[in-house]
Order: C-alpha cells, then sequence, then structure tokens
C-alpha cells in the first residue's frame, strides 16, 4: 500500500472557523506573541495565557472537520496516509484520521510544569489556575511555545523520510522548522501543495494546487487515482 504523508498547516483549520494565530481576535491582536505564547509570558503573566488558550480551545470545540480534513480520512481506505500538522487543534482526530503527529502541541491538552511527560485532557474549555498535575504542580498549555524546542520534529522527518505521495495542505512553508521536512523527501516521493498564493521561494518538484485546503482537495484525489 502506497504511503501519503501529509503536512498540514492553519489554512487547512481556518476553513472550519479556526482563525490563524496571526488574526486569532481583534482582542488579542495588541499583545505581541512572546506576551502570551512564550515561556517568559507564562512566568510573567500564567494568567493571561491562560485566557489566551481558553479562547482558542473555545473556538476550536465550536469548530467541525471540513470537507479536506474529511476527505484525507476517506483516502484511509486506498492508501497508508499519515498526517504531520502544525495546528494544535484536534480536528484531523475528529474527521477519523489516528494516524496524526503534532509538532507544535495539542490545545485540549495540558501537562505539567515539574515534569513534562506527564500530558492530561482538558475536560471542558478551560484551564485555570490552580489546576494541578499529579504530581502537584500547575498544569500548563500542551502547546509548544515560541522559543522551545520542536520535540516531535525528529519524528517528522523519519516519517517524510518514508513517503511515496507527499501533500502540504493550508501551510506555504514558511514555519522553521516544519518547513525544513521537504528536505527529507525521497527521491522517488510524487510532491504536492494545496495552497491559494502563488509564491513558494523556489520550491521544485512539487505540483502545484492554486486553490483553497477544501476547494483543492479534490483535484489532489484525482491526481493520485493512477498511483
Amino acid at each position: 500500500m502506497k504511503k501519503i504523508v501529509v503536512l498540514s498547516g492553519a489554512g487547512i483549520s481556518k476553513e472550519s472557523g479556526i482563525p490563524t494565530f496571526r488574526d486569532s481576535d481583534g482582542l488579542w491582536n495588541k499583545y505581541r506573541f512572546e506576551e502570551i505564547a512564550s515561556p517568559e509570558a507564562w512566568k510573567a503573566n500564567p494568567q493571561l495565557v491562560l485566557d489566551f488558550y481558553n479562547f482558542r480551545r473555545k473556538v476550536v470545540l465550536d469548530s467541525k472537520p471540513n470537507k479536506a480534513h474529511l476527505t484525507l480520512k476517506e483516502l484511509d481506505k486506498n492508501f497508508d496516509v499519515k498526517i504531520i500538522t502544525q495546528n494544535v487543534d484536534d480536528l484531523h482526530e475528529r474527521a477519523g484520521s489516528t494516524d496524526v503527529l503534532h509538532l507544535h502541541g495539542e490545545i485540549r491538552k495540558a501537562r505539567s510544569t515539574k515534569d513534562e511527560n506527564i500530558i492530561v485532557d482538558i475536560q471542558g474549555s478551560e484551564l485555570n489556575l490552580g489546576d494541578l498535575c499529579p504530581l502537584g504542580s500547575q498544569l500548563r498549555p500542551h502547546i509548544v511555545w515560541f522559543g522551545e524546542a520542536v520535540p516531535n520534529i525528529s519524528h517528522a522527518i523519519d516519517i517524510v523520510k518514508t513517503a511515496d505521495i507527499f501533500l502540504v495542505i493550508g501551510t506555504g512553508l514558511t514555519v522553521y522548522p516544519a518547513a525544513g521536512l521537504i528536505n527529507y523527501l525521497p527521491k522517488k516521493s510524487q510532491n504536492f501543495i494545496i495552497d491559494p498564493s502563488d509564491d513558494f521561494y523556489g520550491i521544485n518538484n512539487f505540483k502545484h494546487i492554486q486553490k483553497s485546503a477544501v476547494n483543492g482537495i479534490d483535484e489532489f484525489v484525482q491526481a493520485i487515482k493512477t498511483f
């Protein structure tokens, strides 16, 4: 069975009504990223950080998978589909995909500030001060903040190396280290990118479907029918 490796980004979730980080809401535009999504922000004002992610979590809970998410799940019938996502929402999982690797964390989970290996599900939409891990320390959003390492990048590289078909969807390949994953593609892979923009900074050997995720996914499916 041929293996499809998917790298998804904010564009696929935006079509489900989840705004990108940079335009998440006018209320938050007055803050710099460092003030709401960094280890320094957590130390300086954990309540503000929690408020921001509680807001974003409610948006995620109110959203639903769209056609692009659902179609990627349907491809499981004929392909071995592995999804690497830059998104922190769970729309791929809610669409039914089970092999999903999150590079930047998961908004519906929290982790211990004492032991990063302790990760728990958040019940409901809010994580609050006083919510403790089993060791008694404060829980923080299970998110890779600015300035933090991306622990799953090595695993992602290993997955990319196995691709027969590689699909980039909903990202313009400008966020690193995720954008660097294309450097690990095998020579044999057939590569596609679904994105409405027209400039990919010299990325070669990719068939560009210049449409949004929802509007371009059917063209991708048609293109791989002969594989």
